[in-house]
């Protein structure tokens, strides 16, 4: 479930926020009974006591065991779905229940609180009866009574009616998964109330371990120290291990990457250290994690493969095609060993490829001689008899096609790279393809 509530009810649930839940429509529950947990059936009780038309109680269950009834939404004071009819005419149906005051709450919260296996229940997902008599005998009633629930229709029945009664009857499967429904029903969600347990569980263990190290409890202001020397019950610590704070947020990602330190002071920089390449090297950095936070925030990305780390010559070929001031093409080709028309050479082709096309471009290997195979065989069917251009099978999986100055070179990636021949040097000329046919197609060879 996304939102501040956690998932109930089998994980169905979608919190839109703190005081509404959404669950996906069910199932038809043929040959089942549609409750399972006392609670669940005591709230079927209150809805059959208050029918006075059995005979539309009748067809709402019906209606219901059927699969009729839509996404079901809970807040406070009211769940909401909508019926369809056995002809498909819908209509929204709403049941009203009684929220719990302040005052009614705050009896209830306490309550819960004395007793550490109340905690541990409901955060077990479960209602056990003395929790509900307790809280009753503190003037709380959780489940409702007769006449508790109040049905609206849209197909203006003035009781209950066959598309309300299978709205209850549906809620009753939620509730059997998850008593926190009930809860949000009566007017609290889930988040909230551990929020305000956590709360009060530590006042009142506090409370109960009185004064620490010689000093009053009222002026226990925060000593660490103190708490932990007295420590708490361990049945209480277990029974609050999960109530924990809500995460704050995510903070919204940046549409730019910050601008980096301003190395440009008074004091001249140590000896050996360039100011202006660390200006550079910082906001190249800034602009690399924005592109990978944004990469890790965005659906399926668990699926992407990692990058693999960079040699110092590959990231100083990123770092060229990313910046394009010639200056600092200077400076890399420099530092590199590469003579500024062989930096050039390897920029093009990172730009159609990355490290792979890198690779290409400066690595010679031998293919397995049954993908070359393969490869020729793929060449040979793309065109017709005596329209097929002619290549010359060169070293390290190179293929030049004869008259032109085009030619495709195998990649270790087992794709087929375009090169064309300008000024007496081979340069990267186009995106891969995973045969030879389509990699000339692309740079207009054969064509």
């Amino acid at each position: 479930m996304t939102g501040t509530d956690s998932g109930g009810a089998g994980g169905a649930g979608r919190g839109t926020d703190g005081n509404e839940r959404t669950f996906a429509a069910l199932p038809p529950a043929q040959g089942r009974a549609f409750a399972q947990t006392w609670w669940g059936r005591a709230w079927l009780k209150a809805l059959e006591d208050t029918a006075l038309d059995l005979g539309q109680l009748k067809k709402g269950r019906k209606q219901a065991r059927d699969g009729a009834v839509g996404a079901v939404s809970v807040r406070p004071g009211r769940i909401t779905a909508v019926v369809r009819d056995r002809d498909g005419t819908a209509h929204r149906s709403d049941v009203l229940l009684q929220q719990l005051s302040t005052e009614e709450w705050d009896r209830f919260l306490d309550m819960v609180v004395e007793r550490a296996g109340h905690i541990a229940a409901l955060l077990d997902r479960d209602m056990p009866p003395h929790l509900v008599e307790e809280a009753a005998s503190a003037g709380v009633e959780l489940l409702p009574g007769i006449g508790d629930l109040e049905p609206e229709c849209a197909c203006d029945a003035w009781d209950l009616c066959l598309h309300t009664a299978a709205l209850c009857y549906q809620v009753a499967r939620l509730l059997d998964e998850d008593p926190f429904v009930l809860l949000l029903m009566r007017g609290r969600g889930e988040r909230q109330l551990l929020d305000e347990l956590q709360v009060r569980s530590a006042r009142a263990a506090r409370t109960r371990r009185g004064p620490a190290g010689g000093g009053d409890s009222s002026e226990d202001t925060g000593d660490e120290a103190a708490d932990g020397a007295a420590g708490i019950r361990a049945d209480e610590a277990f029974a609050a291990r999960d109530i924990l704070p809500p995460l704050p947020p995510p903070p919204p990602v940046p549409q730019e990457p910050g601008l980096p330190p301003s190395l440009d002071t008074e004091a001249a920089p140590p000896p050996g250290i360039d100011a202006d390449a660390l200006e550079f090297l910082a906001a190249d950095a800034a602009g690399r994690a924005l592109r990978l936070l944004v990469d890790a925030l965005s659906a399926g990305h668990e699926r992407q493969p990692l990058d693999r780390e960079l040699t110092p010559g590959q990231d100083a070929v990123r770092l060229a095609a990313s910046c394009g001031d010639p200056l600092i093409a200077v400076r890399l080709a420099e530092g590199t060993g590469r003579q500024r028309a062989e930096l050039d050479l390897a920029v093009e082709a990172w730009r159609h490829g990355g490290a792979a096309a890198l690779a290409v471009l400066e690595e010679e290997w031998q293919p397995e001689p049954e993908a070359l195979a393969r490869a020729k065989a793929d060449l040979a069917g793309a065109w017709e008899d005596g329209e097929r251009p002619q290549v010359r099978a060169g070293v390290a999986g190179r293929w030049t096609v004869v008259g032109a100055d085009v030619q495709l070179r195998y990649g270790r990636d087992g794709r087929w790279w375009p090169y064309r021949k300008v000024r007496g040097r081979w340069g990267a000329a186009g995106p891969s393809a995973a045969d030879p046919a389509s990699a000339l197609a692309g740079v207009g060879a054969g064509a």
